[in-house]
């Protein structure tokens, strides 16, 4: 059993408190994850955009005893000895660097083959494809999702245990370096290099320094299996002397394929390999996917599988879901899509995800047999038992006949069916009503029949809306501010078209101070929807201030006659009501003027039930350093102004002037608080910093129909549309009813069709319009992305003379919002 005090030293860490021994079973990096303090480890690690450090308090109080730390005090000066008495506390230079260390040294502790996998593109794929190709001979251990980070790596190698025959894990760089530190975590004993594409270039000085990094991996290697295709790859190989196992279309190699040929659904592979012929068909026909086959089909050869296996077990391949997928669904229900990821390690991830969300009714997970655990049936159901009940899952549906045997582990609600069939023919919508459901299960269970069944019938066009992304720039913004600055962020608009609720609830499992809705309505919904966190409504109506304070919400108070309405409306109580006031600096929308405090404050005094919460102004030109004089002109009237309002108040209020821009522009002038809006989502308003963001929606639809015109015919109304040559038309299906402009008619928009831009030609339609799609190979039901990271929100809307937040804000309720996280 690892113990405390020999992580000082595996970690070469200083103990600066020991109190009792515990065991070293759960690593920790992320504070919101915790689902069993007893054994776990907190890593506090300090990244770019967030500290570890900060979340002690918030562990020790659910009951964690185990901290690695950087730091021996808090930011006050504190001793963590002193502040937390019954933790055992090891000092380190880097946290993250002592997380690798440990994982190092677990790995060290096994002798069996583990196969390494890096690359450009693929990595996560041909990680879950070969775990599913290998299970019928090994117990294998895998990343979980795509966990091939620096921090994932380690998690991920932590997962070995003594059952366990093989290991796959895979391994992503985005800077030199860095995979010297995941090469002696991983040890690979077999390669696979994927590919080498632009992925992370602006990383490395070239592609040549790229592949040189991405290959340190394999230096105690076996075998490194790759295609010789890659050219500078390969020089790299043979220059560095790597003992290889190769494949090539183009060239000798120990695989050669000879040819591929799409037949239907599937591509027929003809290679040569130890001088014979054979022939084999794979189920896929796009590139990416036949070439991650590919790698997988030398993984099989390497390792001797029998030829006759080898097709039997390719057949059973399919697509991977990439992500975890949290979708609308029946009766007001949402579901998370996991299936075809039954691992536990798989579980753990998202039951985090289930439990991330606030109760908005039964959270309840379906979830079939675990396959291939290295875990004994009883030590396996025991855990996934003890995972759900740390989860707060209030119903577990268990389908398979191993888990069904073991049903006793599970308290509480729960019902067991022998297989898929036996569920869905007792499955009765009606049963499930405003609940979260996560399906979880192994490809053998089919639960796709299970998703279709709680899938609402909806509109062909979806808006995805990338939670990872928001995450990273919630974080970018927080990294510029003080430690002590409050954030506020702007949920107005359905979360600017991205789903209110679900933005919403994501702030709030990630701590911002507070929320902004533009109406009381939206506030409502937050608050029906389990959102507790404190929220200023922008634009109160007398009529909606009985929904304020039936629901808690915070009116903005602009004007001295919506005041006088508020007041009117107050009930006869001592009950204290919480409002924020608009002062006007220069914007000339809303607000206060220095002419109106005079009646406005004797108003406030006579009432002592209203409490001033904060005070606040808006910029009108932060964006932009044409208007810095008069950005800070008002910042300094601002200052004068709230310096008043909190003297004739006499008390102190939170003081906020600073937007997403102004957070970039003005960092000097953040005061107690700042508002986050566009960036969360995206843009960067100043354009300085674009590239520190992630695009957080992408807007999807699909194509209709396909068809061809000869030249001088014309397409859509109006006959607008003129084709000047004989073209391919695909009509696509979306139009001005989902948001998508009019303006963007006659080739002013483009969109996305299997990775080129395709010019809308004739009108923009209600529902639907037209795409030229001539030279491409277009089909029905082929995807159309009309806006995401490739065809950018700010390059639209520069098309046509508008501003990104009109495009985002426009897309339509009718448009399905689907929620991931990687």
């Amino acid at each position: 059993m690892l113990t405390f005090q020999k992580l000082a030293s595996v970690t070469h860490g200083d103990v600066l408190q020991f109190v009792q021994q515990h065991p070293v079973i759960h690593l920790l990096t992320d504070s919101r994850k915790l689902s069993q303090p007893a054994g776990t480890v907190f890593f506090a690690v300090t990244g770019k955009y967030n500290d570890g450090h900060n979340y002690l308090a918030a562990l020790y109080k659910q009951g964690v005893r185990q901290f690695i730390v950087e730091k021996a005090q808090d930011r006050r000066g504190f001793d963590y000895s002193k502040l937390y008495p019954e933790a055992n506390l090891l000092l380190v230079k880097d946290s993250l660097l002592a997380l690798q260390q440990l994982a190092a040294w677990h790995r060290a502790q096994f002798k069996i083959p583990v196969i390494g996998i890096t690359g450009s593109n693929g990595k996560t794929i041909v990680k879950e494809w070969l775990a599913q190709l290998l299970s019928p001979d090994e117990l294998v251990v895998k990343s979980p999702r795509s966990y091939n980070s620096q921090l994932g790596v380690p998690l991920s190698v932590w997962q070995l245990n003594s059952n366990h025959t093989l290991g796959i894990f895979e391994a992503g760089i985005s800077l030199p370096g860095e995979m010297e530190k995941l090469q002696p975590i991983i040890q690979p004993t077999i390669g696979i290099f994927t590919n080498i594409g632009t992925a992370h270039d602006e990383g490395f000085t070239s592609r040549q320094q790229k592949v040189q990094e991405k290959l340190k991996l394999f230096k105690d290697a076996d075998v490194l299996i790759y295609c010789t295709d890659y050219e500078l790859l390969h020089e790299q190989v043979r220059k560095q002397k790597i003992k290889s196992f190769t494949w090539s279309r183009h060239q000798e190699a120990d695989i050669t394929i000879t040819a591929t040929t799409t037949a239907g659904h599937k591509t027929i592979v003809v290679y040569t390999y130890r001088g014979e012929k054979q022939r084999l068909a794979l189920p896929f026909t796009d590139e990416a996917s036949v070439e991650n086959a590919l790698h997988c089909l030398a993984v099989l050869l390497y390792r001797e599988v029998p030829f006759a296996e080898i097709q039997d077990r390719l057949d059973k391949l399919h697509p991977v879901a990439m992500r975890l997928e949290m979708k609308e669904a029946i009766n007001g229900c949402y579901l998370i899509d996991d299936t075809y990821n039954n691992d536990l390690a798989g579980l753990a991830i998202a039951l985090d995800l289930l439990a991330n969300q606030p109760q908005r009714g039964k959270r309840t997970i379906i979830l079939s047999d675990l396959l291939e655990s290295g875990l004994s049936e009883d030590a396996l159901y025991s855990q996934v038992a003890l995972l759900i009940s740390n989860r707060d899952v209030d119903k577990v549906i268990g389908i398979g006949p191993t888990i069904s045997q073991h049903q006793l582990e599970f308290s509480g609600i729960a019902e067991f069916y022998h297989n898929t069939a036996d569920f869905l023919e007792q499955f009765n919508p009606d049963d499930f009503r405003n609940e979260l459901i996560l399906v979880k299960g192994a490809r053998v269970f089919e639960f796709e029949r299970i998703v279709h069944a709680f899938q609402q019938k909806v509109h062909g066009t979806v808006l995805e809306v990338n939670l990872d992304a928001l995450v990273h720039n919630l974080n970018f913004y927080r990294s510029k501010l003080a430690p002590d600055t409050k954030l506020m962020v702007m949920v107005k608009a359905f979360a600017y078209g991205s789903g209110s609720f679900e933005v919403a609830n994501l702030l709030q499992f990630h701590r911002v101070d507070y929320l902004a809705v533009a109406y009381a309505d939206e506030g409502v919904m937050l608050r029906e929807n389990g959102i507790t966190l404190p929220v200023m409504v922008m634009n109160p109506s007398p009529d909606s201030f009985a929904k304020l304070r039936q629901h808690n919400l915070e009116p903005e108070i602009y004007s001295l006659e919506l005041l006088q309405q508020y007041i009117k409306d107050l009930p006869d109580t001592t009950t204290r009501h919480r409002i924020h006031l608009k002062l006007d600096t220069g914007m000339h929308r809303l607000g206060f003027t220095p002419e109106d405090f005079d009646a406005l404050f004797p108003l406030l005094q006579q009432h002592p039930q209203i409490q001033v919460v904060s005070t606040f102004t808006h910029l009108a030109g932060a964006d932009e350093a044409l208007h810095n004089d008069f950005s800070q002109l008002q910042i300094s009237n601002f200052r004068t102004m709230a310096e008043e309002v909190e003297t004739r108040l006499n008390y102190k209020v939170i003081k906020h002037v600073l937007n997403s821009a102004g957070i970039v522009r003005f960092p000097e002038h953040q005061l107690d608080m700042v508002r986050l809006g566009i960036g969360l989502y995206g843009v960067e308003a100043t354009g300085s910093e674009q590239e520190a963001l992630k695009p957080a929606s992408t807007l999807k639809t699909t194509v209709s129909q396909v068809k061809t015109i000869v030249k001088g015919e014309t397409v859509g109304y109006s006959r607008k549309g003129i084709a000047d040559e004989d073209k391919t038309i695909a009509t696509i299906a979306i139009g001005y009813a989902d948001g998508y402009d009019r303006r963007f008619s006659n080739g002013a928009g483009q969109v996305i069709i299997n990775g080129k831009r395709c010019p809308i030609i004739g009108n923009v339609c209600m529902d639907m319009c037209m795409v030229d799609v001539t030279g491409l190979q277009v089909k029905a039901g082929d995807e159309a992305i009309v806006f995401g990271p490739k065809l950018t929100l700010t390059d639209m809307a520069t098309r046509i003379g508008t501003i990104p937040y009109e495009l985002l804000t426009n897309v339509s309720s009718r448009v399905k919002r689907i929620f991931f996280s990687e």
